[in-house]
């Protein structure tokens, strides 16, 4: 019988669910709309499960993005994965956002840095390279840093993607003439079908978790908790 995969992706702007078997996508949601994950996402899902005919007790194993990238969207993509997973007994699986991100250059003979932007001039960022037809090496780990401090990290002929590559591409080609591409418009997205693979591929490895154990990657703290540590200290 196919393993079925459900995973969802709301790290973003953007929001994504996509449903996987085996090998093959059996049905992707994704919206670009500017409506509120909160609003959008518990929709989306049902009606997945409407036009496959699939119930959530069906699922084997659920993806999440975790992070890095919107503190608010993040926390609503775990705790909808969480809440399916304990209702369902079922395993889950935490992806990096942007590890998913560069999935849609996966198999590029150049290094890929996914680069989302993470406000107040700075980026999250990460360098991978293909290993295999469907996996990364991670050459530089996910960050969060200055453009430029980061870009020193970047020695040969990379592919930018992400909102962060297409917010700095200006200084990024400036910094590094020669080395710097960029990705098509719609590989700036990240899709949930692409969660989904990876999110299996890690089950398979044994990375799976209890929904218990799931936690966000923010990478810094969020403006409530930096307010909230300045009141304590004064």
């Amino acid at each position: 019988m196919s393993m079925l995969t459900l995973a969802i992706e709301t790290s973003t702007k953007t929001a994504g669910i996509a449903l996987l078997g085996d090998t093959e996508i059996i049905a992707e949601i994704f919206l670009n709309t500017g409506v509120h994950h909160s609003v959008v996402l518990l929709p989306a899902i049902e009606n997945i499960f409407k036009v496959t005919q699939i119930k959530a007790d069906q699922i084997d194993l659920f993806a999440c993005a975790s992070g890095p990238g919107s503190f608010t969207g993040i926390r609503i993509g775990i705790s909808t994965i969480k809440g399916l997973a304990l209702a369902t007994g079922k395993p889950v699986v935490g992806v990096s956002t942007l590890e998913a991100l560069a999935f849609n250059v996966i198999g590029s003979s150049s290094v890929v840095c996914p680069m989302l932007d993470a406000r107040k001039k700075q980026i999250y960022a990460a360098l991978y390279r293909t290993v295999r037809g469907d996996a990364f090496e991670k050459i530089v780990g996910e960050r969060v840093a200055g453009v430029e401090d980061f870009l020193t990290c970047v020695g040969e002929e990379t592919i930018f993607l992400g909102d962060g590559a297409l917010k700095y591409s200006k200084m990024i080609k400036n910094i590094l003439p020669g080395k710097a591409y960029f990705a098509s418009g719609f590989q700036n997205h990240i899709r949930a079908s692409a969660v989904a693979l990876i999110g299996k591929r890690k089950y398979h490895e044994g990375d799976a978790v209890n929904p218990f154990t799931l936690t966000p990657v923010y990478l810094r703290a969020s403006e409530a908790e930096i307010a909230r540590s300045i009141r304590e200290s004064s």
